[in-house]
């Protein structure tokens, strides 16, 4: 199976392509308002092996823009190329050999948010919390338990920085048996969007 992976929800931007001959996986630094590099490195790839069977993109949570971005590229690719489109939750590909892990994030509005993860599967959140009940969270967590979390937050000092990896999710991708999403994709949200009426 001829795989491609998309993933944009963090400050490191990543692609890989997976089949039965190839393994190759290309990471940049992600600005929210230039996706540049993603097409560049899109057109490279497709160039090389051709068109994919199956799509991934990682769905975060993280950067809005930037997992929008890479699930309209994967549609027009989609389109193009006739093949399968999934997403799966980029927490849950994130750089690291634990079975099991924590992801946290700045969720702004004075606000974080928690995953725990077990065999690449969501068994936890995400769900949000205040500063104090983040740090009351992670204080109940095992000792053997890693944390991490893709951007600094030196107030969590348990986080390790880890970036999702397009390669983990061209893998999983692999397997049938996991809990895809199905089009229509859209970014994981943490909250209900917030809509300012006129007056």
């Amino acid at each position: 199976m001829k795989i491609l992976a998309l993933e944009l929800s963090t400050a490191r931007g990543g692609l890989a392509w997976l089949d039965h001959d190839a393994e190759l996986a290309r990471e940049w630094p992600n600005e929210r308002k230039n996706s540049g590099a993603l097409f560049e490195n899109l057109d490279a790839v497709t160039k090389k092996f051709g068109a994919p069977e199956t799509i991934i993109v990682g769905l975060g949570p993280g950067s809005y823009a930037g997992t929008r971005i890479a699930i309209s590229a994967a549609i027009g690719l989609e389109v193009a190329s006739g093949a399968r489109l999934i997403g799966f939750p980029s927490v849950c590909a994130m750089e690291c050999d634990a079975h099991e892990y924590c992801v946290i994030g700045d969720a702004r509005r004075k606000s974080f948010f928690f995953a725990r993860i077990r065999g690449q599967e969501l068994v936890e959140g995400p769900t949000l919390y205040s500063e104090s009940e983040m740090k009351a969270k992670l204080d109940t967590l095992e000792p053997t338990v890693p944390s991490f979390s893709s951007e600094l937050l030196p107030q969590f000092d348990r986080a390790v920085v880890s970036y999702p990896s397009a390669l983990v999710l061209a893998r999983v991708a692999q397997e049938s048996q996991r809990s895809f999403h199905f089009p229509p994709l859209e970014p994981i949200y943490l909250r209900e969007p917030h809509i300012t009426m006129p007056k």
